[in-house]
């Protein structure tokens, strides 16, 4: 059982940055793809972005541009860099197995956007 750590979440207003981490406790080279996925009010849990091993990137649709995923091996540590925040990117936010995540690895750090 992988155990990790999110953080990060916090209440913005439109238009600012936030920077989620998730800490690992493995080394974040033993699994193939890690992903970070959002569940909105009302919402099915999504995948906003995800990075592989070997670096390649996907990103959601609605947060193409905006939104940077990025890994430290050294520290096992994957972060998500959000900027010109929506209040539509309002969700808890999760850190997990990509492209399908387990469900299991962590609790999720809350994002909030609102004036």
């Amino acid at each position: 059982q992988v155990q990790l750590v999110e953080s990060g979440g916090d209440l913005v207003q439109p238009g600012g940055s936030l920077r989620l981490s998730c800490v690992v406790s493995v080394s974040i080279l033993s699994i193939a793809n890690m992903g970070w996925y959002r569940q909105a009010p009302g919402k099915q849990r999504e995948l906003v972005a995800s990075i592989t091993r070997v670096g390649d990137t996907n990103y959601a649709d609605s947060v193409k541009g905006r939104f940077t995923i990025s890994r430290s091996n050294a520290k096992n540590t994957v972060y998500l860099q959000m900027n010109s925040l929506e209040p539509e990117d309002t969700a808890v936010y999760y850190c997990d197995r990509g492209p399908v995540g387990t469900n299991k690895w962590g609790r999720g750090t809350q994002v909030t956007v609102s004036s």
